[in-house]
């Protein structure tokens, strides 16, 4: 039996969800106290600013 990907159209545009992800990293962050796991959750919403700053970029390039 040949198994099948399930493939679906994103709805929203890739910095549209970027931007979601990393607001909703900061809003649970602000939720937890100082430490290892706020700072993680701040860092990895940095990542994501920092990859809608380069798909835009690279948008901008065509």
């Amino acid at each position: 039996m040949i198994k099948r990907r399930r493939r679906f159209k994103q709805t929203d545009s890739l910095e549209s969800r970027l931007a979601q992800f990393a607001t909703r990293l900061r809003d649970e962050a602000d939720h937890r106290p100082p430490g290892e796991e706020r700072n993680s959750l701040l860092k990895r919403a940095y990542n994501a600013d920092r990859a809608i700053d380069l798909e835009r970029h690279l948008r901008d390039q065509r």
